[in-house]
Protein backbone atom coordinates (compact mmCIF):
# COMPACT_ATOMS: atom_id res chain seq x y z
CA UNK A 1 0.00 0.00 0.00
CA UNK A 2 1.47 3.30 -1.10
CA UNK A 3 0.66 6.59 0.62
CA UNK A 4 0.96 9.69 -1.53
CA UNK A 5 0.26 13.38 -1.08
CA UNK A 6 0.31 14.14 -4.82
CA UNK A 7 -2.80 14.54 -6.97
CA UNK A 8 -3.47 11.53 -9.20
CA UNK A 9 -4.51 12.03 -12.85
CA UNK A 10 -8.00 10.66 -12.07
CA UNK A 11 -8.53 13.08 -9.15
CA UNK A 12 -10.76 16.13 -9.43
CA UNK A 13 -8.68 19.23 -10.13
CA UNK A 14 -10.06 22.59 -8.95
CA UNK A 15 -8.25 24.24 -11.85
CA UNK A 16 -10.57 22.30 -14.18
CA UNK A 17 -13.77 22.60 -12.16
CA UNK A 18 -17.03 22.95 -14.05
CA UNK A 19 -17.53 26.09 -12.03
CA UNK A 20 -20.26 27.71 -9.98
CA UNK A 21 -23.85 28.55 -10.82
CA UNK A 22 -23.09 32.24 -10.30
CA UNK A 23 -19.76 33.59 -11.61
CA UNK A 24 -17.25 34.41 -8.89
CA UNK A 25 -13.70 35.66 -8.95
CA UNK A 26 -11.15 33.12 -7.68
CA UNK A 27 -9.86 33.51 -4.15
CA UNK A 28 -6.20 34.60 -3.93
CA UNK A 29 -5.13 31.98 -1.36
CA UNK A 30 -7.63 29.10 -1.68
CA UNK A 31 -8.58 26.71 -4.44
CA UNK A 32 -12.26 26.32 -5.39
CA UNK A 33 -12.79 23.23 -3.23
CA UNK A 34 -11.15 24.80 -0.17
CA UNK A 35 -13.48 27.71 -0.62
CA UNK A 36 -16.47 25.36 -0.76
CA UNK A 37 -15.35 23.65 2.43
CA UNK A 38 -15.01 26.98 4.22
CA UNK A 39 -18.45 28.17 3.07
CA UNK A 40 -20.01 24.96 4.38
CA UNK A 41 -18.34 25.24 7.78
CA UNK A 42 -19.53 28.84 8.16
CA UNK A 43 -23.11 28.09 7.10
CA UNK A 44 -26.09 28.21 9.43
CA UNK A 45 -27.18 24.72 8.36
CA UNK A 46 -23.83 23.28 9.43
CA UNK A 47 -24.10 24.78 12.91
CA UNK A 48 -27.59 23.34 13.33
CA UNK A 49 -26.23 19.82 12.91
CA UNK A 50 -24.92 19.91 16.48
CA UNK A 51 -28.50 19.64 17.75
CA UNK A 52 -29.79 17.12 15.21
CA UNK A 53 -30.21 13.44 15.98
CA UNK A 54 -27.92 10.75 14.63
CA UNK A 55 -29.46 7.73 16.42
CA UNK A 56 -30.08 9.05 19.94
CA UNK A 57 -31.96 12.27 20.52
CA UNK A 58 -29.72 15.12 21.61
CA UNK A 59 -31.18 15.31 25.12
CA UNK A 60 -30.62 11.60 25.79
CA UNK A 61 -26.92 12.11 26.51
CA UNK A 62 -24.16 14.64 25.95
CA UNK A 63 -21.69 12.11 24.55
CA UNK A 64 -23.78 10.48 21.83
CA UNK A 65 -23.05 11.41 18.22
CA UNK A 66 -25.04 14.17 16.59
CA UNK A 67 -25.23 14.92 12.88
CA UNK A 68 -22.35 17.38 13.37
CA UNK A 69 -19.95 15.00 15.11
CA UNK A 70 -20.90 12.28 12.63
CA UNK A 71 -20.08 14.60 9.73
CA UNK A 72 -16.71 15.46 11.27
CA UNK A 73 -15.86 11.77 11.66
CA UNK A 74 -16.86 11.09 8.06
CA UNK A 75 -14.67 13.98 6.90
CA UNK A 76 -11.68 12.70 8.87
CA UNK A 77 -11.93 9.19 7.45
CA UNK A 78 -12.59 10.39 3.91
CA UNK A 79 -9.73 12.85 3.92
CA UNK A 80 -7.25 10.25 5.21
CA UNK A 81 -8.21 7.80 2.48
CA UNK A 82 -8.19 10.52 -0.18
CA UNK A 83 -4.59 11.38 0.64
CA UNK A 84 -3.52 7.77 0.26
CA UNK A 85 -5.27 7.45 -3.11
CA UNK A 86 -4.09 10.77 -4.52
CA UNK A 87 -7.61 12.21 -4.60
CA UNK A 88 -8.40 15.83 -3.82
CA UNK A 89 -8.62 16.12 -0.04
CA UNK A 90 -10.44 19.45 0.08
CA UNK A 91 -13.22 18.30 -2.24
CA UNK A 92 -13.60 15.04 -0.33
CA UNK A 93 -13.82 16.93 2.95
CA UNK A 94 -16.32 19.49 1.60
CA UNK A 95 -18.68 16.74 0.41
CA UNK A 96 -18.35 14.84 3.69
CA UNK A 97 -19.09 17.91 5.80
CA UNK A 98 -22.12 18.86 3.70
CA UNK A 99 -23.69 15.46 3.06
CA UNK A 100 -26.22 15.72 5.93
CA UNK A 101 -27.06 19.45 5.79
CA UNK A 102 -30.59 18.63 4.64
CA UNK A 103 -31.36 16.11 7.34
CA UNK A 104 -34.49 16.73 9.38
CA UNK A 105 -34.69 16.86 13.17
CA UNK A 106 -34.94 13.40 14.77
CA UNK A 107 -32.83 11.65 12.15
CA UNK A 108 -34.38 9.16 9.75
CA UNK A 109 -37.60 9.14 11.78
CA UNK A 110 -38.14 12.81 11.00
CA UNK A 111 -37.24 12.28 7.36
CA UNK A 112 -39.74 9.44 6.96
CA UNK A 113 -42.52 11.46 8.59
CA UNK A 114 -41.83 14.51 6.43
CA UNK A 115 -41.77 12.33 3.32
CA UNK A 116 -45.24 11.06 4.25
CA UNK A 117 -46.49 14.61 4.75
CA UNK A 118 -45.11 15.62 1.33
CA UNK A 119 -46.28 12.50 -0.53
CA UNK A 120 -48.73 14.50 -2.67
CA UNK A 121 -46.23 17.33 -3.22
CA UNK A 122 -43.09 15.65 -4.52
CA UNK A 123 -42.02 13.85 -1.36
CA UNK A 124 -38.94 14.59 0.72
CA UNK A 125 -35.40 13.27 0.17
CA UNK A 126 -32.73 14.41 2.60
CA UNK A 127 -29.97 14.27 -0.03
CA UNK A 128 -32.01 16.47 -2.33
CA UNK A 129 -32.72 18.72 0.64
CA UNK A 130 -28.97 19.04 1.29
CA UNK A 131 -28.61 20.32 -2.26
CA UNK A 132 -31.52 22.72 -1.72
CA UNK A 133 -29.76 24.04 1.38
CA UNK A 134 -26.53 24.89 -0.44
CA UNK A 135 -28.28 26.07 -3.63
CA UNK A 136 -31.25 28.00 -2.25
CA UNK A 137 -31.95 28.03 1.46
CA UNK A 138 -28.76 29.58 2.83
CA UNK A 139 -29.02 33.37 2.54
CA UNK A 140 -25.54 34.78 3.04
CA UNK A 141 -24.69 36.73 -0.10
CA UNK A 142 -26.11 39.97 -1.51
CA UNK A 143 -26.73 38.89 -5.11
CA UNK A 144 -27.82 35.24 -4.97
CA UNK A 145 -29.33 32.58 -2.74
CA UNK A 146 -27.33 29.60 -1.53
CA UNK A 147 -23.63 29.10 -0.98
CA UNK A 148 -22.76 29.03 -4.71
CA UNK A 149 -20.60 25.93 -4.41
CA UNK A 150 -18.67 24.40 -7.27
CA UNK A 151 -20.27 21.75 -9.48
CA UNK A 152 -18.11 18.95 -8.08
CA UNK A 153 -19.11 19.62 -4.47
CA UNK A 154 -22.80 19.89 -5.37
CA UNK A 155 -22.58 16.68 -7.39
CA UNK A 156 -21.15 14.84 -4.38
CA UNK A 157 -23.78 16.20 -2.00
CA UNK A 158 -26.55 14.74 -4.18
CA UNK A 159 -25.73 11.16 -3.21
CA UNK A 160 -29.18 9.71 -4.00
CA UNK A 161 -32.00 11.04 -6.16
CA UNK A 162 -35.25 9.58 -7.46
CA UNK A 163 -35.76 9.44 -11.21
CA UNK A 164 -38.59 11.97 -11.03
CA UNK A 165 -36.49 14.46 -9.10
CA UNK A 166 -33.50 13.83 -11.37
CA UNK A 167 -35.61 14.69 -14.42
CA UNK A 168 -36.87 17.83 -12.73
CA UNK A 169 -33.35 18.92 -11.78
CA UNK A 170 -32.05 18.12 -15.26
CA UNK A 171 -34.75 20.29 -16.83
CA UNK A 172 -33.71 23.22 -14.64
CA UNK A 173 -29.97 22.57 -15.00
CA UNK A 174 -29.23 20.67 -18.25
CA UNK A 175 -26.21 18.36 -18.00
CA UNK A 176 -26.03 19.29 -14.33
CA UNK A 177 -25.62 17.46 -11.05
CA UNK A 178 -28.59 15.14 -11.64
CA UNK A 179 -27.55 13.98 -15.10
CA UNK A 180 -25.67 10.94 -13.81
CA UNK A 181 -28.87 9.50 -12.31
CA UNK A 182 -30.37 9.48 -15.81
CA UNK A 183 -27.38 8.24 -17.84
CA UNK A 184 -25.97 5.75 -15.30
CA UNK A 185 -22.54 7.34 -14.86
CA UNK A 186 -20.81 7.91 -11.54
CA UNK A 187 -19.91 11.00 -9.53
CA UNK A 188 -16.29 11.92 -8.91
CA UNK A 189 -14.05 9.51 -7.03
CA UNK A 190 -14.04 12.01 -4.17
CA UNK A 191 -17.84 11.79 -3.97
CA UNK A 192 -17.72 7.99 -4.10
CA UNK A 193 -15.20 8.06 -1.25
CA UNK A 194 -17.26 10.41 0.93
CA UNK A 195 -20.22 8.05 0.48
CA UNK A 196 -18.26 4.98 1.61
CA UNK A 197 -16.63 6.87 4.49
CA UNK A 198 -20.15 7.71 5.70
CA UNK A 199 -20.93 4.00 5.96
CA UNK A 200 -17.65 3.20 7.73
CA UNK A 201 -18.17 6.00 10.24
CA UNK A 202 -21.73 5.26 11.26
CA UNK A 203 -21.17 1.51 11.58
CA UNK A 204 -18.33 2.18 14.01
CA UNK A 205 -19.81 4.99 16.06
CA UNK A 206 -23.21 3.32 16.30
CA UNK A 207 -21.51 0.36 18.00
CA UNK A 208 -19.89 2.81 20.42
CA UNK A 209 -23.10 4.74 21.12
CA UNK A 210 -25.17 1.57 21.27
CA UNK A 211 -22.97 0.01 23.94
CA UNK A 212 -22.66 3.31 25.83
CA UNK A 213 -26.45 3.62 25.91
CA UNK A 214 -26.90 0.11 27.26
CA UNK A 215 -29.11 -0.89 24.32
CA UNK A 216 -26.32 -3.12 23.01
CA UNK A 217 -24.14 -5.42 25.07
CA UNK A 218 -20.51 -6.03 24.14
CA UNK A 219 -21.29 -9.76 24.14
CA UNK A 220 -23.92 -9.17 21.43
CA UNK A 221 -21.56 -7.23 19.20
CA UNK A 222 -18.93 -9.93 19.72
CA UNK A 223 -21.14 -12.25 17.69
CA UNK A 224 -20.78 -10.08 14.58
CA UNK A 225 -17.93 -11.49 12.44
CA UNK A 226 -16.40 -8.13 11.47
CA UNK A 227 -16.13 -6.99 15.08
CA UNK A 228 -15.46 -10.37 16.70
CA UNK A 229 -11.97 -10.82 15.30
CA UNK A 230 -10.77 -7.43 16.49
CA UNK A 231 -12.27 -7.91 19.94
CA UNK A 232 -10.57 -11.30 20.27
CA UNK A 233 -7.25 -9.79 19.17
CA UNK A 234 -7.55 -6.98 21.74
CA UNK A 235 -8.33 -9.45 24.52
CA UNK A 236 -5.37 -11.60 23.46
CA UNK A 237 -2.94 -8.67 23.16
CA UNK A 238 -4.11 -6.95 26.36
CA UNK A 239 -5.17 -9.63 28.86
CA UNK A 240 -7.02 -8.12 31.79
CA UNK A 241 -8.01 -4.94 29.92
CA UNK A 242 -11.42 -3.84 31.17
CA UNK A 243 -14.21 -1.37 30.53
CA UNK A 244 -14.50 0.98 27.62
CA UNK A 245 -10.84 0.60 26.66
CA UNK A 246 -11.66 -2.83 25.24
CA UNK A 247 -14.46 -1.39 23.13
CA UNK A 248 -12.46 1.63 21.98
CA UNK A 249 -9.44 -0.43 20.95
CA UNK A 250 -11.59 -2.95 19.09
CA UNK A 251 -13.40 -0.19 17.19
CA UNK A 252 -10.10 1.54 16.42
CA UNK A 253 -8.69 -1.62 14.90
CA UNK A 254 -11.89 -2.25 12.96
CA UNK A 255 -11.81 1.27 11.52
CA UNK A 256 -8.16 0.93 10.53
CA UNK A 257 -8.76 -2.40 8.83
CA UNK A 258 -11.67 -0.96 6.84
CA UNK A 259 -9.67 2.07 5.79
CA UNK A 260 -6.74 -0.04 4.59
CA UNK A 261 -9.12 -2.40 2.82
CA UNK A 262 -10.72 0.50 0.91
CA UNK A 263 -7.30 1.85 -0.05
CA UNK A 264 -6.13 -1.54 -1.33
CA UNK A 265 -9.36 -2.53 -3.09
CA UNK A 266 -9.83 0.89 -4.68
CA UNK A 267 -6.19 1.05 -5.72
CA UNK A 268 -6.57 -2.31 -7.47
CA UNK A 269 -9.79 -1.20 -9.18
CA UNK A 270 -8.15 2.01 -10.38
CA UNK A 271 -5.16 0.10 -11.67
CA UNK A 272 -7.41 -2.26 -13.62
CA UNK A 273 -9.68 0.48 -15.02
CA UNK A 274 -6.78 2.87 -15.73
CA UNK A 275 -8.77 6.12 -15.89
CA UNK A 276 -6.59 8.94 -17.13
CA UNK A 277 -8.80 11.75 -15.90
CA UNK A 278 -11.59 12.55 -13.46
CA UNK A 279 -14.14 12.35 -16.30
CA UNK A 280 -12.79 8.96 -17.39
CA UNK A 281 -13.21 7.72 -13.82
CA UNK A 282 -16.87 8.80 -13.92
CA UNK A 283 -17.41 6.57 -16.96
CA UNK A 284 -15.67 3.53 -15.47
CA UNK A 285 -18.39 2.52 -13.00
CA UNK A 286 -18.05 2.63 -9.20
CA UNK A 287 -14.36 2.32 -8.33
CA UNK A 288 -14.15 3.28 -4.65
CA UNK A 289 -14.96 0.09 -2.81
CA UNK A 290 -14.34 -2.50 -0.15
CA UNK A 291 -12.80 -5.83 -1.05
CA UNK A 292 -15.36 -8.61 -1.41
CA UNK A 293 -14.78 -10.10 2.05
CA UNK A 294 -14.87 -6.74 3.84
CA UNK A 295 -18.01 -5.74 1.93
CA UNK A 296 -19.78 -8.89 3.09
CA UNK A 297 -18.71 -8.44 6.70
CA UNK A 298 -19.69 -4.76 6.64
CA UNK A 299 -23.17 -5.70 5.40
CA UNK A 300 -23.49 -8.23 8.24
CA UNK A 301 -22.65 -5.51 10.75
CA UNK A 302 -25.17 -3.16 9.16
CA UNK A 303 -27.90 -5.81 9.40
CA UNK A 304 -26.99 -6.45 13.04
CA UNK A 305 -27.25 -2.76 13.93
CA UNK A 306 -30.57 -2.44 12.14
CA UNK A 307 -32.09 -5.39 13.99
CA UNK A 308 -30.62 -4.77 17.42
CA UNK A 309 -30.14 -0.99 17.70
CA UNK A 310 -32.24 0.94 15.18
CA UNK A 311 -35.21 -1.38 15.81
CA UNK A 312 -34.68 -1.60 19.57
CA UNK A 313 -37.99 -1.00 21.43
CA UNK A 314 -36.58 2.06 23.21
CA UNK A 315 -35.44 3.60 19.92
CA UNK A 316 -38.78 2.74 18.29
CA UNK A 317 -40.64 4.45 21.14
CA UNK A 318 -38.77 7.72 20.63
CA UNK A 319 -39.03 7.31 16.85
CA UNK A 320 -42.81 7.07 17.05
CA UNK A 321 -43.08 10.21 19.15
CA UNK A 322 -40.61 12.08 16.93
CA UNK A 323 -42.67 11.28 13.85
CA UNK A 324 -45.79 12.52 15.63
CA UNK A 325 -44.02 15.81 16.34
CA UNK A 326 -43.11 16.27 12.67
CA UNK A 327 -46.56 15.33 11.35
CA UNK A 328 -48.35 17.62 13.79
CA UNK A 329 -45.96 20.50 13.09
CA UNK A 330 -46.61 20.10 9.37
CA UNK A 331 -50.38 20.15 9.87
CA UNK A 332 -50.21 23.11 12.26
CA UNK A 333 -48.14 25.28 9.91
CA UNK A 334 -50.39 24.49 6.95
CA UNK A 335 -53.44 25.46 8.99
CA UNK A 336 -51.74 28.56 10.47
CA UNK A 337 -49.13 29.82 7.98
CA UNK A 338 -48.73 32.96 10.03
CA UNK A 339 -46.86 30.84 12.59
CA UNK A 340 -44.06 30.28 10.09
CA UNK A 341 -41.06 32.55 9.94
CA UNK A 342 -42.08 35.44 7.62
CA UNK A 343 -39.71 34.49 4.80
CA UNK A 344 -41.32 31.04 4.64
CA UNK A 345 -44.88 32.29 5.15
CA UNK A 346 -44.51 34.61 2.15
CA UNK A 347 -43.72 31.80 -0.28
CA UNK A 348 -46.33 30.59 -2.76
CA UNK A 349 -45.22 26.94 -2.61
CA UNK A 350 -46.83 26.51 0.81
CA UNK A 351 -46.24 22.79 1.40
CA UNK A 352 -42.60 22.91 0.30
CA UNK A 353 -42.04 26.03 2.39
CA UNK A 354 -43.35 24.19 5.46
CA UNK A 355 -41.15 21.19 4.66
CA UNK A 356 -38.10 23.44 4.27
CA UNK A 357 -38.85 25.14 7.57
CA UNK A 358 -39.29 21.90 9.50
CA UNK A 359 -36.27 20.24 7.87
CA UNK A 360 -34.09 23.11 9.02
CA UNK A 361 -35.09 22.74 12.67
CA UNK A 362 -32.94 21.27 15.40
CA UNK A 363 -34.48 18.59 17.60
CA UNK A 364 -35.02 20.93 20.53
CA UNK A 365 -36.48 23.77 18.46
CA UNK A 366 -38.94 21.35 16.85
CA UNK A 367 -40.02 20.14 20.29
CA UNK A 368 -40.48 23.70 21.56
CA UNK A 369 -42.49 24.67 18.48
CA UNK A 370 -44.63 21.57 18.79
CA UNK A 371 -45.42 22.35 22.43
CA UNK A 372 -46.17 25.99 21.58
CA UNK A 373 -48.53 25.10 18.74
CA UNK A 374 -50.27 22.07 20.25
CA UNK A 375 -50.01 22.62 24.00
CA UNK A 376 -48.63 19.09 24.42
CA UNK A 377 -45.12 18.07 25.36
CA UNK A 378 -43.54 15.03 23.74
CA UNK A 379 -40.03 13.65 24.20
CA UNK A 380 -39.56 15.87 27.24
CA UNK A 381 -36.00 17.08 27.71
Amino acid sequence: MQVTATLAPYASDPAHSRGRRHPASPAPTRNAFQRDRDRIVHSTAFRRLVYKTQVFLNHEGDLFRTRLTHSLEVAQLARSIARSLGLHEDLTEAIALAHDLGHTPFGHAGQDALHECMAAHGGFEHNLQSLRVVDELEHRYPHHDGLNLSFETREGILKHCSAANARRLEAAEPDGVARRFLDGTQPSLEAQLANLADEIAYNAHDIDDGVRSGLLRLEQVAEVPLFAGFLAAVQRDHPGLQGRRVLYESIRRMLSAQVYDVIDATGAALHQAGPGSADAARMAGPLVRFGDDMRQRSLQLKRFLFANLYRHPQVIETTTQAQQVVRELFAAYLAQPGELRPSFAARADRERAVADYIAGMTDRFALREHERLTGRRLLAT
